[in-house]
């Protein structure tokens, strides 16, 4: 296969000059998803390369907040307390915004969904540091014009500040975002729709001129009540909110046929003029803290690879609701980062790399599932559609109905289709962080990223079957409360790949981890007699 950038002035022959420069992976796109699966693919000991076309950090309000099941991961990973660390802003009440109704899940004591108002410039921030630490390269100002391949490699050319090169790599990962240039060039459709809407958001101080009624609705002079949630005209959607005591939050939904791109600065005037449009009325604003506009995309990519090319993030799918689409992207990064490293360590058995389209492919269908019935939920503007969110509305009022909700929304409800010959529930599904005796968790086993298999019985023969493949999968014995397996085999990416029921016989339980080690770990390259006995 062979594809290039028609790009003018990036001739294959100006590039020839250059020498050629190795990597074993290069990642196009240094924005969260770039940076985290850079950050993955070191903890795996692979050196990674990002390309990134901007010159520096884009400072472009984009995404927030972070939330979902990502949070769980970074906490394996050791990062959660960092980015913990770097949120200013008091951490919302869990209530969040669903197609125009809302999930509340403020009553329970264990919501199912969290959320950090982090910034992406912030995390982005954090994970570049992050990067930085492990030896990740990043350059900055590198656009890549054009990609060939073979069975053997990918080659990338680059347009950077001293002219252009090329490098070479085993791999190449497109995470430049919704519009990716890579996506297009390995010609991987990108299929959807392109909603006609564009949303403004606009965070501000609270000005003297209005009220804050304890219910949280707005009263000034000449303003008359503006109510929490959601506002529908025949002109479009104005939304109002009161994220801290100091911050008024809007927004506006307006159809628009005109393609906006999003990471085009708004102005307040332009908030102000609509807000007038939809409501016919002006809103009294503050010092404005965050402007930000946008619009709804659905679309995903048929396939998540094409030869030695990927995509992952906003370039692999773009839902039309936001609150998911980073921590599906993100969560991608970890899914693939341990992939690719077993590929160029060797010892990846048939099928491994193609899992990632399989495994991330229908998390991506699931997201888009829930996002497009936002879409359904929020675009109707007749008596129906409002009849419709009032009976979403009250369904969600039900404990089981809103944590099922917010799980589709978290991507925590993500359970992939692994072989499963014992039918153990907790195989597919997201490890849990179980506390284990000698003051340790499933966290701290999972923080190098490397496969864990997890003795909860103290059974000797499931670990002498796993010491086969002590040199790629750590073995840990420990005890924990009411333990839902006597072992788990969890993978880098803290999904489980085998569990063993409490009391299954031993030659069953032997063959089924011995069929699992094999098929997400390779062939075993040690002898039993040369492993030392595991410790907690």
């Amino acid at each position: 296969m062979r594809v290039q950038s028609s790009a003018k002035g990036h001739e294959c022959g100006a590039a020839e000059q250059r020498p050629e420069v190795e990597a074993e992976v290069v990642i196009v796109g240094a924005g969260p998803t770039g940076l985290l699966l850079a950050g993955e693919l070191s903890l795996a000991g692979v050196r990674p390369l990002l390309l990134e076309k901007y010159p520096q950090p884009r400072t472009t309000q984009k995404a927030q907040g972070l939330g979902g099941q990502i949070l769980q991961l970074l906490h394996y990973r050791g990062l959660l307390e960092r980015v913990e660390a770097a949120v200013t802003a008091p951490e919302p009440p869990p209530r969040y915004p669903f197609g125009g109704v809302h999930v509340d899940l403020t009553g329970m004591v264990d919501p199912p969904l969290r959320g950090l108002p982090l910034p992406q410039t912030r995390l982005e921030e954090l994970l570049a540091e992050w990067v930085g630490e492990l030896g990740a390269d990043i350059r900055r100002g590198h656009e890549v014009v054009g990609v060939h391949q073979d069975d053997t490699s990918v080659t990338a050319e680059v347009s950077g500040p001293d002219g252009p090169y090329r490098i070479t790599a085993r791999y190449l990962v497109a995470c430049d975002g919704g519009r990716s240039r890579i996506r297009e060039m390995a010609g991987i459709a990108f299929t959807g729709t392109t909603y006609p809407e564009v949303n403004r958001v606009c965070q501000v101080t609270v000005p003297d001129s209005v009220t804050r009624l304890d219910n949280g609705d707005l009263e000034g002079p000449g303003l008359g009540r503006i109510t929490t949630g959601f506002t529908r005209t025949a002109h479009g959607a104005f939304g109002y909110g009161s994220p801290t005591p100091d911050t008024l939050m809007f927004s506006t939904t307006e159809d628009e046929s005109t393609d906006i791109a999003d990471d085009e600065p708004m102005t307040l005037a332009e908030f102000r003029d609509s807000v007038r449009r939809v409501l016919g009325k002006e809103i009294p604003m503050g010092e404005p803290l965050r402007l930000a506009r946008f619009t709804f995309k659905d679309r995903h990519a048929e396939t998540y690879r094409a030869g030695r090319i990927l995509v992952a993030g906003d370039a692999a799918h773009l839902l039309p609701a936001t609150g998911s689409g980073l921590n599906t992207g993100l969560l991608d990064a970890v899914n693939l980062g341990w992939k690719l490293a077993a590929d160029i360590h060797g010892w990846a058995p048939p099928g491994l790399i193609d899992s990632y389209h399989t495994e991330r492919h229908y998390a991506g269908a699931r997201a888009l599932r829930q996002t497009r019935a936002q879409v359904a939920l929020r675009r109707g503007l007749d008596p129906a559609a409002d009849a419709l969110r009032e009976v979403v509305q009250e369904l969600l009022g039900d404990e089981q109905s809103a944590r099922r909700v917010a799980g589709f929304i978290a991507g925590t409800d993500v359970r992939y289709d692994l072989p499963n010959p014992n039918n153990h529930p907790l195989t597919g599904t997201f490890a849990p962080d179980l506390a284990l005796s000698g003051e340790t968790s499933v966290a701290d086993l999972l923080r190098s990223a490397r496969p864990v298999l997890l003795d909860l019985a103290d059974r000797a023969e499931i670990r002498e079957v796993a010491r086969e493949w002590q040199d790629r999968v750590a073995i840990r014995t420990a005890t924990t409360d009411a333990r839902p397996a006597d072992a788990l085999l969890i993978r880098p990416d803290a999904h489980i790949a085998w569990a063993a029921t409490v009391g299954e016989p031993a030659d069953l339980a032997a063959d089924g981890l011995r069929a699992a080690l094999t098929g997400w770990f390779g062939a075993p390259s040690r002898s039993p007699a040369l492993a030392a006995e595991p410790g907690a």
